[in-house]
């Protein structure tokens, strides 16, 4: 074995094969073939077939590619997140806010068919649609190789690179693809092992609305430029875009013939990509200037060095955190991973296969969601930042009545806290916006924002749908992100100066917006998201399913933690009880309807236990106070949780989890109940059915939504350790008969308290806590076992000061 960390590959018998790691990554495999480090990495004998189940994606936030490495042509969408559908709308609903009155009168009157009819004709907005995801175009790749030998695809999930390896003709060749965010450009470098026998022609494709697109070398510039839009005329404002890609060639020769570059007898070729669009550049002009300037500045550094600070960067963030579910028996992680998912298809043996879910959904994260020195940076979206249509499934928006929070459930206990900040950056988009839409569909101040956004912020109710679109609480469950990232981080600058602000105009809007009815002040109209009853005999029409109410659950929910979050803040903050905001928010408190408990024992979902339309259904909502709330937690309401426990069990048996993304709330929820064995139960059913071939959740069984994947890893991690009921609570819901040994590292607890463990025989063997903060520190192991801190029996809560390590034993 020769290492060359300068060309940053490993040759494995004269072969080059794959890149250069800091750790080993070659495994013996049961059948004697070499393989990779199953709890790492992503690898796969053949070329990838389908985008959406093969492709294995690369980004750095703001761009992102996906390689599926076809030896004959390579097609890779390219992605960059301000690539959308068209300009800012205004979709205010003409006729909201006289209809609102009326629409209350129906639903109190028990008419709930003629409100929801009038909701539909008089409070929607008359366009649906918000703006959806889109994409650059394809760098196509012709290699003109045919049958190879030796074939390797791989994605690294610990430094976010992704590449290909096959022998073709006695010759080996590799592509690595990586995306930097220090240099803000995606990169690839392909080679032969036999000088001067690499050709290729390269082009952009897309599927409409291109404006030019060119192959060039003038000036020794070898390069290909396409040019897009979003579709609309020019005075409407299109989203217009630019993108270019750069070859560096070692020996061999190029030209350029209309669209398309030709390489021929090269050894090594270089390629650089970067694409702006006119959402942060002003003017054509600057576009195309950050366009070049970025690459320019990339092919001077060259490709070891870009691959170099790319890698490094990835993996500072990735490295902050591990878990070890333990070792799989028979093999199995040496395997494929796709040989490995269709074995989990049947049950869950492969333990590693898990650790592999949880290491990929931090890549992802990492990947898709970047804070950088721009004034709006995208969070992830519905498909994170890949995406190969002009139109992305469900338009790829920012769907906010789980999804997109879903998103970001790992980024606090994962250690990658700093990856939801770009979704703070849209809620500022969107703030004004909501604003203007609480006064006019309204008549209240504060904020609203329904149940989507896209990148311009749009806070209208999103499409025609009864049991979905009527929903003025995204708000309300966006802004408790802002309110977990102080939590995690003590960032009392951020809670002061972003979170204690958006909390004040969202409390201000429910305030408003809500009515007083059986004494308590109750949102409506409203849903429970997704979901729908069936009209009881005592009101019309009886019999007809329906989703628009008052006083849907999951909506007192959301409003008690929007309340006690403001006053959790200002008392941080040191504002006054007699600030009015303050006042108002502890007298609204007192206001909102508490929690009621139906016949078999369950969280009611509605305001009445209405006969259900679908017992099974996908969504979780009045158990939002279960997780991610910590309203139903064991440690603090037992009485709830038990209550929750009920409608879970009854939901999960009438067949919910028929989603990947549902799938995986259920191991949050049953985590939270502290049941590992329940946990592991539909860890493994998500392995059974949602995940696909290249890891990526879908959404029951094809569809590609990338929230799954951040769902599972958050779970996992929810089996590890807790913290929201004000303790750091070590393997709180462990299932120790599936994982009865491992470790983790580097995991993140409220009040900023990092954990290492280890745990042996299903029980704890030794934790190490370190408080990053200072402050206050609970504990609690597994189901309430004694324990000792630093040697002596911990009795009581540790003033901890900021670097304090407090070691944990039984």
């Amino acid at each position: 074995m020769n290492n060359d960390p300068d060309d940053g590959q490993i040759h494995l018998g004269g072969k080059m094969h794959f890149s250069y790691l800091s750790v080993p990554l070659i495994v013996a495999s049961a059948t004697g073939v070499l393989a990779l480090d199953g709890s790492r990495f992503l690898w796969y004998d053949a070329p990838g077939t389908d985008w959406e189940s093969s492709a294995l994606p690369i980004g750095n936030g703001r761009l992102g590619a996906t390689v599926l490495g076809g030896p004959g042509t390579e097609l890779i969408p390219l992605n960059e997140d301000t690539i959308w559908s068209g300009p800012l709308q205004d979709r205010t609903p003409p006729r909201a806010l006289a209809a609102l009155p009326r629409v209350r009168e129906m639903l109190l009157a028990g008419n709930i068919s003629a409100a929801s009819n009038l909701t539909m004709e008089d409070i929607l907005p008359d366009q649906p649609s918000e703006r959806a995801f889109s994409y650059f175009g394809n760098l196509a790749l012709e290699f003109g190789h045919g049958d190879v030998e030796d074939y390797v695809r791989w994605l690294d999930t610990s430094q976010g690179n992704a590449g290909v390896s096959y022998t073709y003709k006695d010759v080996n060749y590799t592509r690595e693809y990586i995306a930097s965010f220090p240099s803000d450009v995606l990169a690839a470098r392909f080679t032969a092992s036999k000088k001067g026998v690499l050709s290729l022609k390269a082009r952009f494709t897309r599927e409409g609305n291109a404006t030019s697109n060119t192959a060039s070398t003038t000036g020794g510039v070898n390069q290909i430029a396409m040019g897009g839009s979003s579709g609309q005329k020019p005075e409407e404002h299109p989203i217009l875009f630019v993108g270019k890609a750069r070859f560096v060639i070692s020996g061999g020769r190029v030209s350029a013939s209309k669209d398309t570059l030709t390489i021929s007898g090269a050894t090594t070729v270089d390629v650089f990509f970067n694409t702006e669009t006119n959402y942060r550049h002003s003017n054509p002009k600057s576009l195309e200037a950050a366009v070049d300037s970025k690459l320019r500045a990339a092919v001077k550094k060259g490709y070891a060095r870009v691959r170099r600070e790319a890698v490094a960067d990835a993996a500072s963030l990735l490295g902050r955190a591990a878990i070890d579910l333990g070792t799989s028996p028979n093999g199995l992680a040496s395997l494929p991973t796709d040989q490995r998912i269709a074995h989990a298809r049947t049950g869950l043996e492969d333990v590693q296969l898990a650790t592999l879910a949880w290491n990929f959904g931090r890549h992802l994260l990492v990947a898709s969601s970047r804070n950088t020195a721009a004034a709006v940076d995208m969070p992830a979206n519905l498909q994170g930042v890949w995406n190969n249509k002009t139109t992305a499934a469900w338009g790829g928006k920012y769907t906010i009545n789980i999804n997109i929070e879903m998103n970001y459930w790992p980024a606090g206990p994962t250690n990658l806290i700093e990856t939801q900040e770009p979704l703070f950056d849209l809620l500022g988009v969107a703030r004004p916006r909501g604003r203007a839409m609480a006064r006019s569909m309204y008549g209240c101040d504060g904020v609203v924002i329904h149940h989507n956004l896209d990148l311009w912020g749009d806070p209208a109710p999103t499409d025609h749908n009864a049991h979905s679109t009527m929903w003025p609480m995204g708000a309300a469950w966006m802004v408790q992100h802002m309110m977990e990232h102080y939590r995690f981080t003590g960032d009392r600058n951020f809670l002061k100066r972003t979170a204690y602000p958006y909390l004040v105009d969202v409390a201000r809007f429910y305030q408003c917006y809500t009515l007083t009815w059986e004494g308590s002040r109750v949102t409506g109209p409203s849903i429970s998201a997704e979901n729908s009853f069936i009209v009881p005999a005592n009101a019309t029409v009886a019999g007809q399913s329906i989703g628009i109410d008052i006083a849907p659950e999951q909506d007192n929910q959301l409003m008690r933690d929007v309340v006690t979050s403001l006053l959790e803040a200002a008392t941080a903050l040191g504002i006054s009880d007699s600030d009015k905001d303050v006042e108002a928010a502890r007298k609204f408190l007192d206001l909102i309807r508490a929690p009621r408990i139906g016949s078999y024992g369950q969280i009611l979902e509605w305001r009445y236990e209405y006969k259900e339309a679908d017992a099974g259904h996908r969504h979780l909502s009045p158990l939002y106070g279960l997780h991610p709330s910590h309203q139903f937690a064991p440690l603090v309401n037992e009485t709830l949780s038990k209550a929750a426990k009920a409608l879970l069990d009854h939901r999960l048996a009438s067949g919910s989890g028929s989603t990947g993304w549902s799938r995986t709330w259920t191991i949050n929820q049953y985590a939270r109940l502290l049941s590992g064995a329940e946990t592991w139960k539909h860890v493994a059913a998500w392995f059974a059915k949602y995940l696909m071939a290249n890891l990526w959740n879908s959404d029951h069984g094809v569809n590609y939504q990338i929230d799954g994947n951040f769902g599972v890893t958050s779970g996992l991690t929810e089996m590890l350790l807790q913290s929201h009921a004000g303790v750091v609570h070590l393997l709180p819901a462990l299932p120790a008969e599936a994982v009865p040994a491992g470790s983790a590292r580097g995991l993140v607890a409220r009040g900023g308290f990092e954990v290492d463990m280890e745990w042996k025989d299903g029980k704890l063997k030794k934790a190490v806590v370190t408080s990053k903060s200072g402050g206050q520190l609970k504990i609690r192991v597994g189901d309430g076992e004694a324990f000792r801190v630093n040697g002596g029996r911990y009795r009581s809560a540790i003033e901890a000061s900021k670097g304090a390590r407090f070691v944990v034993t039984p």
